[in-house]
Order: C-alpha cells, then sequence, then structure tokens
C-alpha cells in the first residue's frame, strides 16, 4: 500500500501529510500486534481509531469525508465503552492485564456468576471484548461507518480494510482466544452476529453502483 501510494498521491497538494498519517496508521497497528499486555493493546487500539479518523477525513475540503470520518470516530467509541468494561472487569478480578496471567487465572473465574446476578462473569466479559471488536471489525448493526470511509483516498481504504482497522476487532478476539473458549455463549453470539453480517452486507453489495462502496460492503 505505501508503494502503491507514491505513484497514486504523487500529485496531490497533501502528499506528505498522506505519508504521515499512513506511517502513523502503520505503526499503531504493529504496536496493537505487538503487545503483550491489555493495556498496549488498547493503547495502540486507540491510535489505531485516531489514525483512521484523520485517513479517512484527509480531503477534510468534502462535506462527505469529515461526515465519515465522524462516523468512524463515534461508532468505534461505541465499541470502545464495551472494550474498556472488558478490560477492567478482567483487571479487577485477575488483577494484571498480561496475557500469560490472564490465560493462566481465566480458569479460576470460569464459573463465577457476576455479583448479585445469574450471569456467568466470564460470558459478560467475553461479550463486552466483542462489543469493542464489532465496531471496529464493522460487523452488523455497528457496520455503518465502513462503507462510508471509502470517502478517503483509495490507498487508505485499502489498508483499513485490509492490514489495520478491520482486522483489529479479528486480531483481538482471536489473541483473547483462551478467554472465549470457556463460554459457549459468547461463541454462540460471535457465530450468529457474523453470519448475520455476512448475509445482510452480501445483500447490500450486490445493490450498489460505487465499485468502492460495493467493496467495502
Amino acid at each position: 500500500v505505501h508503494i502503491y501510494s507514491t505513484y497514486y498521491m504523487k500529485k496531490d497538494s497533501g502528499y506528505n501529510r498522506f505519508f504521515s498519517y499512513i506511517s502513523f496508521f502503520t505503526f499503531s497497528m504493529l504496536l496493537l500486534v505487538m503487545s503483550n499486555n491489555l493495556f498496549q493493546l488498547f493503547l495502540g487500539w486507540e491510535i489505531v481509531g485516531m489514525a483512521s479518523y484523520l485517513l479517512i477525513g484527509f480531503w477534510y475540503d468534502k462535506p462527505l469525508a469529515i461526515t465519515a470520518n465522524l462516523k468512524a470516530f463515534l461508532i468505534n467509541r461505541i465499541g470502545d465503552i464495551g472494550l474498556i468494561l472488558g478490560i477492567c472487569l478482567l483487571f479487577n478480578y485477575i488483577g494484571s492485564m498480561n496475557y500469560i496471567k490472564i490465560f493462566s487465572c481465566s480458569i479460576n473465574i470460569a464459573y463465577l456468576n457476576l455479583p448479585n446476578t445469574n450471569c456467568m462473569l466470564i460470558t459478560i466479559i467475553c461479550i463486552c471484548l466483542f462489543i469493542g471488536a464489532m465496531a471496529k471489525s464493522a460487523q452488523f448493526p455497528l457496520h455503518t461507518w465502513l462503507p462510508d470511509s471509502m470517502e478517503g483516498p483509495t490507498p487508505a481504504s485499502a489498508l483499513i480494510h485490509a492490514a489495520t482497522m478491520v482486522t483489529a476487532g479479528i486480531f483481538m478476539i482471536t489473541r483473547m482466544s483462551p478467554l472465549f473458549e470457556l463460554s459457549n455463549t459468547a461463541l454462540s453470539i460471535i457465530l450468529f452476529i457474523g453470519a448475520i453480517t455476512a448475509f445482510f452486507m452480501g445483500l447490500l453489495g450486490i445493490i450498489q453502483n460505487d465499485i468502492k462502496r460495493i467493496i467495502a460492503y
């Protein structure tokens, strides 16, 4: 994407600004995937969101681009509420944000209920984490920001889809899979939401006229 961008953005007046944004985007994703604890993951997670906001609204003189980056920013903040709740619950019951510590102690909370409820604690934690992933990976019903993100430069759209924003949620779910394996309910919810997203977005993609929006859906 970086190499292609040197040709695609060559005549754009914001050439230098674009490369500062896209390099910042790549750095933030590397920070996220190289984390060994939830604090670093969350830091990378938020910086990815900030970088995507800058890239989607790169052509800030276009009203549609400004609307699109605000929508992406706000919807991802909804997901962040779930992610923060999940991280706080893990830290409260395990006392650490380190992956190794969390996974080694996860069996200790596998059969605990949330205080004053009949809900399994591990299920609530996994659902909270999944809400964060839903927003970041544009899963139904938090998907509406992704087609609009096509208002940014094409290389930025490619990076958002292929290597950063959308894949960040998938990476987080995969990274925390030892927790999700302890909750059949959470896994069923992921299956259900994923199936609805695949089917619904496929139908919406069929009726689009713009090639970038077709790819987005």
